[in-house]
């Protein structure tokens, strides 16, 4: 670059700058300065170039600077009074220093000023910018930690309050963690809940779904590969799934999928805590908390050869396992309801649940669990007229299955209508046989003399022969 150049960069630097710059040569004579300087001084660039910096700063250290060969960074320096534009504003942050030639004699000085209302504004507009990233920050933080909680998680059944205390007291700890159920059941909600109540909630969590990523990918996934270790490696390599969650918590969904050759090299990252990418030549230690799950059982797969049992056991230190919705009859109004408010108040709706659909929701199996309920409440939402959500608004199979239910609940109450009146008929002819003795009779059936007037006040029946002997 032609030496000429360099003055013409220089000046499109001082124009471009917020800062104040002022040149001096060795005899103290200003040489350069910018617009934003002499603003900030009240003078034209004439009345500074090519005299004395000491007839505009007259207590300037420039000449000392220059002088004595040393450099001043991050010092105040408070102009005489009417030295400047404005009288209350008089002093700013300097950066000064003597510049050499290749010779290593002084040539010139420079110094560069930070304008203090200036760099206020700039601070001001940072703290506000970064409170406004805290803030965010913290909202976000806030969001995640309310959404992924024991506290907030929807259930009163006696048994998944159960299953929720004792995950709650295993989150405490570092132990792996299975958890197993059908699908649909919250496996991943639970997994959440752990790693946010644990010692380790402020450090990644990574999922991952073994049945989602194809078999020759799942490796590089897990444990990250080096560059050039295969067609197609991003330039750096990349780090796996281990490696992300280190000093977190990595949750392996669906672990029954994972490929039987693989399996082996996951047990020996639980056992050695480090893992070794594809075309790596060193191993990466890492500090991972390991939460699988998994629908299938795991056990059965051990018999038939399809899953490792040594690494079965090395994952189920700690068993969650999670209860199907038909098993929680009592939390289906609670999550029917839950999801329709959602839905009410992203849509600024007011749509109900008529008892007959509650009790529909209620009598179904639900095979595909909690993700089935969700589903079928969004279906309703968006068929249903009048406001209300109807039985005519529920899937045809919920119906029928509710048809059944109650027909079912029909035959039973009609069969226990039928042993009622025999049990009836039997206590009035041992009655008449006993000729109204009731501790004769409660002989002759076997039962206490207490639980045979309990049955005779029960079906109604009169003694009309009142012989008692005690």
């Amino acid at each position: 670059m032609k030496q000429e150049y360099y003055k013409y960069i220089f000046d499109e630097i001082l124009k471009m700058t917020d800062d104040g710059f002022i040149v001096i040569d060795k005899d103290g004579i200003v040489t350069n300065i910018n617009d934003q300087y002499c603003d900030f001084l009240g003078r034209d660039k004439e009345e500074a170039i090519g005299h004395s910096i000491l007839n505009i700063i007259s207590n300037s250290k420039m000449i000392d600077i220059i002088n004595k060969q040393y450099r001043d960074e991050g010092m105040i320096h408070k102009f005489v009074e009417g030295e400047t534009k404005e009288v209350s504003n008089d002093f700013l942050l300097v950066n000064r220093s003597c510049v050499f030639d290749e010779d290593g004699e002084v040539i010139a000085g420079v110094a560069q000023v930070k304008f203090r209302l200036q760099t206020l504004d700039s601070a001001q507009k940072l703290m506000r910018e970064y409170s406004e990233l805290q803030f965010y920050k913290e909202e976000y933080k806030n969001v995640e930690s309310n959404r992924h909680s024991f506290g907030v998680m929807i259930g009163k059944s006696k048994e998944f309050i159960k299953i929720k205390r004792s995950a709650i007291k295993f989150s405490k700890t570092d132990f792996p963690i299975l958890i197993t159920g059908e699908t649909g059941t919250g496996k991943e909600v639970f997994a959440q809940s752990i790693h946010k109540n644990s010692s380790r909630e402020n450090k990644p969590m990574v999922s991952i779904n073994c049945a989602a990523i194809p078999y020759e990918l799942i490796e590089s996934e897990l444990f990250g590969y080096e560059e050039g270790s295969f067609t197609g490696a991003r330039k750096g390599g990349k780090p796996g799934k281990f490696e992300l969650a280190d000093g977190g918590t990595i949750f392996l969904d669906e672990i029954g999928d994972m490929p039987y050759d693989m399996q082996s090299k996951l047990l020996r990252v639980l056992q050695e805590n480090e893992i070794e990418r594809i075309g790596g030549t060193k191993t990466v230690p890492i500090d991972v908390r390991v939460i699988a799950a998994t629908r299938q059982d795991l056990q059965e797969m051990v018999k038939t050869g399809k899953f490792r049992e040594d690494l079965y056991y090395r994952l189920n230190v700690v068993n969650i396992e999670m209860l199907p919705l038909r098993e929680r009859k009592d939390d289906i109004r609670l999550f029917a309801s839950y999801f329709l408010d959602k839905l009410n108040c992203k849509y600024k709706s007011l749509i109900s649940i008529s008892d007959e659909a509650f009790k529909c929701l209620t009598n179904y199996s639900w095979p595909g669990n909690i993700r089935e309920l969700e589903n079928v409440v969004k279906s309703a939402f968006a068929s249903c007229e009048d406001m209300i959500i109807n039985l005519s608004d529920l899937p045809s199979k919920m119906v029928s299955y509710g048809d059944k239910y109650k027909q079912g609940e029909i035959s039973e109450k009609k069969l226990k209508s039928l042993v009622d009146n025999y049990e009836a008929l039997l206590i009035k002819d041992a009655l008449k046989r006993n000729e109204g003795n009731v501790r004769a009779t409660a002989r002759e059936l076997g039962i206490h003399r207490s639980l045979l007037y309990k049955k005779m006040e029960k079906y109604e029946i009169e003694n009309i022969h009142h012989v008692e002997v005690y």
